[in-house]
């Protein structure tokens, strides 16, 4: 567990020593501002249920540009070699680029916060939909930095990296809305599958187990992939 810690410490200060963390927590937070606070005007209401709406389909493209660079670039470079000849295991590997990346989603979502403070300026805010919002935004961003993780461990291209990851996470949001499609019959295993509907039950403050091991599912499938990969390339 040591090992994972200090892999994901360095992982973590290494998104700020290049450019790519403030450029994406930038664009991120342009973009939910600006959707947040045109329809906080516009509706006039106390709630951040319009910023947790738009939540799923901004990460679905956010995050990818996170993790693009965690497996891609070290193979590119041939750093991934030198990481192996340390006393670290590919389970630590994963798990510390893993952690890094999610650190760095709760770092992002933290200045939004300030939404909810801008709503108890003219109203009553339920926090409980909030507390469970973030939970809920959390866990998709930890099963979207799985995905993006083993994107990242399939090729040494960046930039395919993000659009493969991108593409995945962004059809796990939008496949419920796209069940006409579909036949009858696989209806209910789609709607399961789908990313949005799971995180806006939490964030309606609904704790629901079902919904809980369908993040920690797909986190467990995109690390355990990502493991499958890298020992096979190894």
């Amino acid at each position: 567990m040591r090992q994972v810690v200090n892999i994901a410490s360095k992982e973590f200060r290494d998104y700020f020593i290049s450019p790519i963390a403030y450029i994406v927590i930038s664009i991120f937070l342009l973009v939910t501002g600006w959707f947040f606070f045109a329809t906080f005007f516009l509706y006039n209401q106390a709630d951040l249920r319009n910023f947790f709406n738009l939540l799923p389909a901004t990460l679905s493209f956010v995050i990818p540009a996170i993790t693009m660079r965690l497996f891609s670039e070290e193979r590119n470079v041939g750093s991934y070699e030198t990481l192996l000849t340390l006393p670290v295991t590919f389970r630590d590997i994963i798990l510390g680029k893993f952690f890094a990346a999610v650190m760095l989603v709760a770092v992002m979502l933290l200045p939004t916060v300030i939404y909810a403070v801008c709503i108890t300026a003219i109203g009553a805010l339920d926090w409980g939909p909030v507390i469970g919002g973030y939970m809920g935004a959390l866990l998709l961003g930890a099963a979207f930095s799985a995905i993006g993780l083993l994107a990242s461990s399939l090729t040494r291209n960046q930039i395919i990296a993000f659009i493969v990851a991108m593409a995945i996470c962004f059809s796990l949001t939008t496949i419920d809305r796209m069940l006409f499609f579909f036949p009858q019959a696989t209806l209910a295993t789609l709607s399961y599958l789908g990313a949005a509907s799971h995180f806006q039950n939490i964030a309606k403050g609904i704790i629901d187990s079902r919904d809980i091991i369908y993040f920690l599912s797909v986190v467990f499938i995109g690390l355990y992939g990502t493991a499958l990969v890298m020992e096979e390339k190894n």
